[in-house]
């Protein structure tokens, strides 16, 4: 029951044909052998897995109070040993108060024995489990049985729920689909409209049949969305139709069913598992209270309370905004969801007499959110929202690594809803943002080219604020895998050792990483050969794909710098270095500046990479492409030297 997205529009137009008829959909248990046999995808060659047909009908009936009924069938065949993954499913549904459930399920999965029979093989139902996520949610899991290489699975089920909601319908998924096809079907009385995201073809179909609206949208032969680099959210670049129910017309009188904010956040803040917890009394304990005594400073005092939650409270895995326990019995387990964890940091906060609000927000892998739809279920966290001043701190107590100056990464250029009573106009939607928040780098690099043909020498790298967390636990955990993966990995023929680490614990200084370093010098007759641009993390371009289906996202704003000093072996001399230059994006959101000064055999590079912008458009991507074909080019240019 998910959102409308104001990122990106459909821009394929609907082609109105007819849908096919749900006869054209094979029975549950007739499988083709031809499917059996069938070794790979003909629109999609590397897909280990493939959707034969996924097709749902929703039924509403009004007499009931407006039940809803959605019935599926899937049926997948798997190609290759890596797709045997897709035989283990997970069919969630909102258990709270038995206001949904699942019914009718059955499973199968059909194989080839060696003379060509058709062989199948049942799920028990004692095999199919129900498993609590929490007060809210639940779902039913199953694992095929017999499932190889050439493997077809299928399985069918009916979801039932109380109250008129329309399920969004995903017709892309991370493996081909052959055939997708949804149908809605809802008597005259309800008012809904749909809104396709598409830039694949799709068919659409609107009928009229005794007083009932029969909406049908088929996909056919789309391909996976595979994984590419930088990428927001697979979710937000599906290819989908959202419905949404606009009102709903009785004999005497129209009901309108579209919600707006102010009716969703007073009855959000009238929850017994949201708005009530805000007001519980928790009490402090006498540590805390010895941490605060004669703090007046309103930044201390909000990191010391940030910092005791995060210490004190553990967090259980489970991500939602509700306090379904409570935040006392949270408070006295010191273990809770993250809903719990962190209403009891706003709580603490708001007894600080610090200016502190809920704020629910939506993590990057759970997708984007709409302003314009007023619907809960687009957020899946509540954080503390934290005003000083003229400055503003987003906090999140489940996890420990973030200091309390920067904003979460997994919410990093966002947006957030701060919940307040109505009648307070203190309620509304937030930037979560900060452009001075940087993902910084510094190389500084001291060499020596030898005459045996290897660059020699010592490298300290400086990461700032979002660097220094991509790579702080690593480097508390294990510094043999980080040196492998942040020193080696990209560096092929370096050998690096001698890692030295400063700042662990200081989490308001760079992260400094320092090695010693030995890397081969390239040679043709007279000549060497080589580049600056070591450690970097920018030692090889991503963007090399000609097409790209998502928008580029970095989320928070970069800067890379290379300080470097090589010196050159007596009897060798430069060779014409590269130019100093400066580059620009036409729209200056990226600039690199290098300049080379060389002094008899002394040579200074100074390069400076700037990021002023974290999201480029899925349309910028041809200029931002070239951009980056030129910019490794520059970052790679070999610097040559010769025999005198």
């Amino acid at each position: 029951m998910n959102r409308l997205l104001t990122l990106f529009a459909c821009i394929a137009m609907p082609v109105a044909l007819l849908a096919q008829k749900g006869s054209d959909i094979p029975a549950f248990g007739k499988v083709e052998k031809a499917d059996l046999e069938m070794s790979a995808c003909d629109f999609d060659a590397k897909a280990d897995a493939v959707v034969l047909f996924d097709v749902g009908e929703l039924f509403c009936n009004i007499q009931s109070g407006g039940d809803m009924l959605l019935e599926r069938h899937v049926r997948i065949k798997i190609l290759r040993d890596k797709g045997k993954d897709k035989a283990d499913i997970h069919i969630p549904y909102y258990s709270f108060k038995n206001i949904e459930y699942i019914k009718n399920l059955q499973a199968q999965t059909y194989n080839l024995d060696g003379a060509g029979n058709v062989v199948t093989t049942k799920v028990e139902k004692s095999l199919i489990y129900d498993k609590t996520i929490d007060k809210y949610y639940h779902e039913q899991i199953f694992t095929f049985p017999e499932v190889k290489a050439g493997s077809i699975i299928e399985y069918k089920w009916k979801q039932a729920w109380s109250g008129i909601s329309l399920e969004e319908w995903f017709f892309q998924r991370e493996i081909p689909v052959k055939y997708s096809r949804y149908r809605v079907d809802f008597p005259n009385e309800i008012e809904f409209y749909s809104t396709p995201y598409c830039v694949l073809p799709f068919e659409s179909k609107k009928e009229d049949k005794s007083n009932r609206i029969i909406q049908t949208y088929v996909m056919k032969n789309i391909p996976a969305l595979r994984d590419e680099p930088y990428i927001s959210c697979d979710k937000d670049y599906l290819q989908r139709v959202e419905f949404r129910p606009m009102a709903l017309n009785l004999p005497t009188r129209r009901e309108n069913l579209l919600k707006n904010w102010p009716q969703e956040i007073k009855k959000l803040m009238e929850d017994e598992d949201f708005g009530v917890q805000l007001k519980r009394n928790i009490p402090r304990t006498s540590d805390l209270d010895s941490a605060l005594k004669n703090i007046t400073d309103p930044y201390r005092k909000m990191k010391i309370i940030h910092e005791y939650v995060r210490k004190h409270m553990e967090w259980n895995g489970l991500s939602n905004i509700w306090a379904s326990n409570g935040v006392r019995a949270a408070w006295k387990d010191k273990k809770g969801t993250s809903g719990e964890i962190n209403l009891i940091l706003v709580n603490l906060l708001k007894d600080a007499d610090l200016k502190a609000h809920a704020i629910l927000v939506s993590t990057r892998e759970h997708g984007i959110v709409s302003s314009m739809v007023a619907d809960i279920d687009q957020f899946n966290k509540v954080l503390a929202y934290v005003e000083i001043d003229d400055k503003v701190y987003v906090l999140d107590a489940t996890e420990k690594v973030t200091p309390s100056y920067l904003i979460p990464p997994n919410v990093m250029f966002s947006e957030g809803l701060v919940i307040e009573k109505p009648e307070t106009f203190e309620w509304g939607w937030k930037p979560i943002w900060n452009e001075k928040s940087l993902n910084r780098n510094v190389v500084v690099m001291q060499a020596t080219i030898d005459d045996n043909g290897a660059m020699n020498g010592r490298a300290s790298l400086y990461s700032y604020d979002y660097a220094r967390l991509q790579r702080i636990e690593e480097a508390r955990k294990d510094k043999a895998k980080f040196l492998e993966k942040y020193f080696k990995t990209n560096n092929q023929g370096a050998q690096v050792d001698s890692l030295e680490l400063e700042n662990l614990e200081a989490d308001t200084l760079p992260l400094v990483q320092k090695v010693h370093f030995n890397v081969p010098v390239s040679a043709s007759g007279d000549y060497k050969y080589f580049s600056t641009n070591l450690f970097t993390s920018l030692e090889k371009n991503p963007f090399l794909a000609d097409n790209r289906f998502s928008d580029v996202f970095f989320g928070i704003n970069q800067s890379f710098s290379i300080v470097a000093n090589i010196t050159i072996p007596e009897g060798y001399q430069f060779e014409t270095l590269p130019k100093s230059i400066r580059m620009i994006m036409p729209d200056t959101s990226i600039a690199i500046t290098r300049r080379l000064v060389a002094e008899n055999n002394q040579l200074s590079v100074r390069v400076s990479l700037e990021f002023a912008k974290p999201f480029f458009a899925v349309q910028e991507y041809p200029d931002f492409k070239e951009f980056y074909k030129q910019l490794f080019a520059i970052l790679s240019e070999q610097i040559a030297i010769k025999k005198k």
